[in-house]
């Protein structure tokens, strides 16, 4: 998959999607939500990570979501 914050290697996390350029699992971003963590809370436990890539993630999340579940 080739995306600007989002990488997806089968040598790197067993190939599960992590923020591009870390070994940070995206999931663990949703994690940290569902769980009531704030996203400030999830940035300072990923140093790595930067709140525009986050959000990026969120609104990719979204974006796929409304297209599959939201009639036209």
């Amino acid at each position: 998959m080739k995306h600007p914050v989002i990488e997806i290697d089968p040598n790197k996390v067993s190939g599960a999607p992590v923020f591009a350029g870390t070994r940070v699992p995206i999931k663990n971003l949703f994690d940290y939500l569902e769980g009531g963590d704030s996203l400030e809370d999830f940035l300072e436990g990923f140093p790595p990570i930067t709140r525009e890539h986050a959000i990026a993630v969120l609104k990719l999340a979204e974006q796929s979501l409304v297209k599959e579940v939201v009639p036209n």
